[in-house]
């Protein structure tokens, strides 16, 4: 399977994760961490349940890999987040050391790109706009419930 398959294959997945956010009246972004091929790690925001602002997606799904590879470093993984992580996630993203980000949609407002775009492991990729359309449609779904 190529990248852009690939790509769509695990932005699904965190779509998934996403889902289950909103279903729990979370801001809806889920993210899947993989690792040689295999998910090995899935989370969505749980900043709501467990009462704590650190409790973002991809926060969830760092600590999750790092279980599971039995260290800290996430060289050799992709995270797939459905929103571009902000600057506290991104932060702990570049003391990880992931190779890859894959992002769905931007945030405009609280997007590392925007506010700290040097947060970031100089040598990690980050490819956005994956499954954009779709990303971007639960965010403003949820939103809209909201006003």
């Amino acid at each position: 399977m190529n990248d852009i398959l690939n790509d769509e294959f695990y932005m699904k997945q965190a779509l998934k994760e996403a889902q289950q956010a909103f279903d729990r009246d979370e801001v809806p972004i889920g993210a899947v961490i993989v690792s040689q091929g295999r998910i090995i790690a899935r989370a969505h925001n749980l900043v709501e349940v467990l009462n704590d602002v650190t409790a973002h997606a991809e926060m969830q799904a760092i600590t999750a890999a790092a279980n599971v590879l039995g260290g800290k470093y996430l060289k050799d993984c992709t995270l797939y987040v459905t929103v571009e992580p902000c600057p506290m996630c991104a932060g702990a993203l570049g003391w990880s050391q992931i190779s890859r980000i894959v992002y769905g949609t931007k945030d405009e407002k609280r997007g590392y790109s925007f506010i700290a775009p040097k947060s970031l492991h100089p040598k990690t990729q980050i490819i956005g706009g994956v499954l954009e359309k779709e990303c971007a449609a639960i965010m403003q779904n949820f939103f809209k419930g909201k006003r």
